[in-house]
């Protein structure tokens, strides 16, 4: 499945330096996905997995291939933006089908940067979100009233369609929906129903302190420490011209572990509750982005749609299993490997062998 976040904040933010950080990135990756077609405002980022290169040893195979996370750029969006100010409402389409949307707000101190109607992020949040909501309520007048009443189920949609314009109206995002209305609202691909992601753009010298920053700035945007990640834009431009050894020795100057755009993939995986599976073979080993709760013969179909039809069983051994017995061979051996049927839900870390009929 393509998981897929949308960028957006206000002018002179950091939000073009870090794209451009992913597009570097991709042209990186470029080699892993020779049929992928890539528009220029999508950038890819991989999400940091160590059990890979493990497995990879095991099997003996030099391929990897990670999860990966799409980001949309659009441009800047401005106050006004959703009644024709600036240039962001033309690309607001972009992301109406992505996951997520990732809010770049800026707390870096650099005050040769015009700040471009930036204020606070707290405030600079508040107008992106304004924009965002407005855009919907543009969406959400154009939906037609079922005529004579309709069917029990376009009247209820339509009921719902009311609801979401009164709180849209009064500048409430739309949270904690239930299944029908979040099928309603991906149906109108509706901005302000969409999961978020945090990005605050601080100095380089603020790196080492992230933690006591993302507690602040989540009391500060009333949103959840899980939702943020504290980067530097500009040290993530730098990271993404250099090579894997290079980036370890830049971080660990740094006192981080790991780059902004692993973090930023990381939380965004958490963010819409996805998890992984893992195949391993001479061929490759590679991880498959699935939502918690997938059962075997869905999982088969990330792979190929045809696998969820013909799927017959699937062969399963967790991944401490798979390592500690170093391969499937001796896993199933030591009893370890388990066969399952359609009804198995897969867990987060599998290790995967399908069995596919014709």
């Amino acid at each position: 499945m393509s998981l897929s976040i949308g960028i957006v904040g206000l002018p002179n933010v950091g939000k073009s330096t870090l794209f451009n950080a992913l597009l570097k990135q991709q042209v990186a990756l470029a080699a892993n996905y020779p049929f992928a077609t890539i528009e220029p405002n999508v950038g890819i980022a991989q999400v940091p997995d160590e059990r890979l290169a493990i497995l990879a040893k095991i099997v003996n195979t030099t391929t990897i291939k990670p999860a990966t996370v799409e980001f949309y750029d659009i441009a800047g969006l401005v106050k006004g933006a959703a009644q024709g100010e600036g240039l962001g409402n033309k690309f607001l389409s972009h992301i109406r089908e992505t996951s997520a949307i990732c809010h770049v707000l800026r707390a870096f101190s650099d005050a040769g940067i015009i700040r471009e109607g930036a204020v606070s992020p707290l405030q600079d949040l508040e107008t992106i979100r304004m924009e965002l909501q407005l855009a919907d309520l543009a969406t959400l007048e154009k939906q037609p009233e079922p005529k004579g009443g309709g069917k029990p189920s376009d009247k209820e949609r339509w009921e719902t369609i009311q609801h979401f314009k009164q709180r849209t109206g009064s500048g409430a995002m739309l949270t904690n929906l239930s299944e029908p209305e979040s099928l309603v609202a991906r149906e109108l691909g509706l901005l302000s129903a969409k999961s978020e992601i945090f990005v605050l753009n601080v100095d380089e010298n603020e790196l080492s302190n992230a933690e006591t920053l993302t507690k602040k700035f989540a009391a500060e945007l009333h949103v959840e420490p899980r939702q943020i990640v504290i980067i530097s834009a500009q040290i993530e431009s730098e990271l993404s011209s250099l090579s894997a050894e290079d980036q370890a020795a830049y971080l660990q100057d740094l006192g981080i572990t790991k780059s902004g755009l692993q973090r930023l993939a990381e939380v965004a995986y958490k963010t819409l509750q996805l998890q992984s599976f893992l195949t391993a073979g001479e061929l490759e080993v590679r991880a498959w982005t699935i939502s918690q709760g997938t059962t075997a013969p869905d999982a088969a179909g990330v792979i190929h749609t045809d696998f969820t039809k013909h799927f017959i069983k699937a062969n399963i051994v967790s991944y401490d299993d798979f390592v500690a017995g170093n391969g499937l061979k001796n896993a199933r051996e030591q009893g370890k490997l388990r066969t399952e049927g359609r009804d198995y839900v897969m867990q987060e870390g599998d290790v995967v062998e399908f069995m596919i009929g014709k």
